[in-house]
């Protein structure tokens, strides 16, 4: 079963929500951010953020602390804090010149960590003593602008995905607010900006989305050379890469400790899953199974928006049989957590965003370890 939310005609490019899942977070591929609010089914917009100066690049939104981070083409990131009802910005140096890409809150909400066009990583804590928010830069041996980012369940470790075609796992430990980590499958010096693997699939694609699982032991990524790879820490850095006839996928998350969930120019999310035994990686099944419509009257009103949001000429011998009817630009865990999600969110191009009870995908797993 799935639920769709539309926001207009514009891209969604990216998106967050609330830890208490009423409160969401979006920006339609230009410099504002919107705040929606749930309310009976669905969401009304409460507030417009626009303190950035170009196009709104990440979103996150803290579930314990309730603070968003935004960051942009305009080279700055704001952490956003609810007072008195209303959104206030804090300016975070990051020290870039080049645009912010994506950003993403520590496990812990104590740091995030901005990707940018400058080929580096911007690490952001908080500073007690000067009332600001600073950074720490992690460089070498990154060569091209970082896409994609995600955060190691034990609050250090930052796997980054860019476009010189490599994934790899970085140490974002930052001495002066939190104590010494222990080892783990990833190594045991964890100084900050150590790398800690370094992972090309042997193709040509520029990474787009990365994202570890549970236990933080394994890391899967997409490529824009249609593939899906998968890391695995605990087998040695073991490498295993699948390619099949699907287009190349946006984003991708775990939702349990051995499947994961990737979307994109298909329109249509798809689960995989991986055996750590076998070392094999698989497509199990694709969550929007098309149908075709049903015939029926429609207004020379709604008519023109839909071909407004299919950029159409009005053909519809083409028309995508999928609930999404462009390519999804992210895909995230709504409702549990990466070890035992219940609801996916897409977001995508057409200005939908679309939530996939993953209910039916648990049976299709077992159905597959029995076989």
């Amino acid at each position: 079963m799935s639920e769709k939310h539309n926001f207009g005609i514009k891209p969604v490019t990216c998106h967050a929500v609330s830890g208490d899942k009423n409160g969401m977070a979006l920006s339609l591929n230009d410099h504002e951010v919107k705040i929606y609010k749930k309310s009976g089914g669905k969401w009304q917009e409460t507030e417009t953020l626009d303190e950035h100066g170009q196009r709104v690049s990440g979103i996150d939104w803290a579930p314990k602390s309730n603070r968003i981070v935004t960051c942009g083409a305009d080279r700055n990131a704001y952490v956003w804090t609810l007072q008195d009802g209303k959104w206030k910005p804090h300016l975070v140096i990051l020290r870039i010149n080049r645009a912010a890409t994506c950003v993403q809150w520590s496990p812990q909400e104590n740091k995030f960590a901005v990707g940018s066009s400058a080929r580096l990583i911007s690490v952001s804590y908080y500073e007690d003593e000067h009332n600001w928010w600073v950074s720490k830069h992690i460089k070498k041996p990154i060569r091209s602008t970082v896409t994609c980012l995600d955060w190691h369940p034990n609050n250090v470790l930052i796997a980054a995905g860019s476009t010189d075609f490599k994934a790899r796992v970085f140490s974002g430990y930052i001495k002066e607010i939190e104590s010494k980590p222990s080892s783990n499958s990833w190594g045991t010096k964890m100084t900050f900006a150590t790398l800690m693997a370094e992972f090309s699939n042997g193709g040509g694609g520029w990474v787009h989305s990365v994202s570890f699982s549970p236990s933080g032991e394994k890391i899967a990524w997409v490529g824009h050379d249609s593939s899906v790879s998968v890391a695995d820490s605990a087998q040695g850095n073991r490498l295993v890469v699948v390619k099949d006839s699907f287009l190349p996928f946006m984003g991708i998350t775990w939702v349990t400790e051995n499947s994961m969930v990737a979307a994109g120019y298909d329109c249509n999310p798809m689960l995989f899953t991986y055996n750590s035994g076998q070392g094999s990686l698989a497509l199990v099944s694709k969550l929007d199974i098309p149908q075709e419509k049903a015939a029926g009257t429609i207004s020379a009103m709604n008519r023109f928006k839909d071909l407004d949001k299919k950029a159409s000429s009005g053909d519809t011998s083409a028309e995508l049989k999928t609930q999404h009817q462009n390519t999804i630009t992210q895909v995230s865990v709504f409702e549990g957590s990466k070890d035992k999600c219940k609801r996916i969110a897409t977001a995508g191009v057409d200005g939908n965003i679309i939530l996939w009870d993953l209910g039916s995908l648990e049976r299709s797993i077992q159905a597959l370890k029995i076989s």
